[in-house]
């Protein structure tokens, strides 16, 4: 497995696989890597000849400072996890590395994706995600990129991106990897409380009770019982729950039967925040 913290270096040997035919695949991660990166890894294992990974914790999609600073880095760790896995290359950039001094994210018009759901609350995120996936498409030119459908508004972004940039990836959404019991995996569940984590469960088993109730009830009724259910909650707290329809984001107040929807939610365990969403 070769490790590359400089782009250059990295971007050398890429190419020169490339030249020899060798196809790419890339998994973009910010580290603390669980079971969730290594089934997108598998994915790209067994489309592409070459897979590559990439962590860097980006600081331009962070609105918290705070969140930024306590976000989980186990660098040591994750090159263990990526070896057992036989990834074939890492790319483990500095910040300096991607990003001159100051230099803020770039502006993006993804035509109003960006607006629904994390958009209304984690102001210029999105903006911060495509800077940084445009550099790393750049630097390893991947002919397909990762990602997984828990951040399904990202992942709708990610292809606008490609789409504003005409850079030549195609984009791969894999499905969610869950735990025993429901809990969609994410990097945030290592800082839950073991009480917050029992607690947690109750996420997927509501957008699931949610899901068998679109038959016989509109978006807006089953929105308005998630919210009651997590009013009971001791431990959890609703930030957000929205039907919406998956090619545009926006939230729907009628079932469309020629059109996909998808379930969207966010919740608060203690300081943690914890997004998931199923496919109706």
């Amino acid at each position: 497995m070769k490790v590359f913290s400089v782009k250059e270096l990295a971007s050398s040997y890429i190419t020169d696989l490339k030249s020899k035919g060798l196809t790419v695949g890339l998994v973009p991660t910010m580290g603390a890597l669980h079971k969730g990166h290594l089934s997108l890894i598998n994915n790209a294992k067994k489309d592409n000849d070459i897979v590559v990974v990439s962590i860097f914790v980006n600081p331009t999609q962070f609105n918290n400072p705070a969140d930024l600073e306590k976000y989980p880095r186990t660098l040591e760790e994750d090159l263990e996890k990526l070896r057992s896995v036989d990834c074939d290359i890492v790319f483990t950039p500095e910040t300096s590395e991607m990003y001159d001094k100051d230099e803020a994210a770039e502006v993006f018009d993804f035509e109003g994706l960006d607006k629904e759901m994390e958009g209304k609350f984690r102001d210029n995120h999105f903006n911060g995600v495509g800077t940084i996936v445009k550099k790393l498409f750049n630097v390893i030119t991947p002919n397909k990129a990762y990602f997984g459908e828990k951040d399904f508004q990202q992942l709708q972004i990610i292809k606008k991106l490609v789409q504003i940039t005409k850079q030549p990836v195609k984009v791969i959404g894999c499905a969610i990897d869950r735990e025993d019991d429901g809990l969609a995996g994410s990097s945030r569940n290592m800082r839950l409380t073991a009480e917050h984590r029992s607690s947690a469960s109750f996420i997927y088993k509501t957008i699931s009770k949610a899901k068998e109730m679109i038959t016989s009830f509109t978006p807006v009724e089953i929105e308005k019982w998630v919210e009651n259910e997590f009013k009971n909650h001791p431990n959890l707290v609703l930030e957000y729950f929205t039907i919406a329809d998956e090619s545009n984001l926006k939230t729907v107040t009628v079932f469309d039967e020629n059109k996909n929807h998808r379930a969207f939610i966010a919740v608060f365990a203690g300081e943690i925040r914890l997004i998931d969403n199923i496919a109706l």
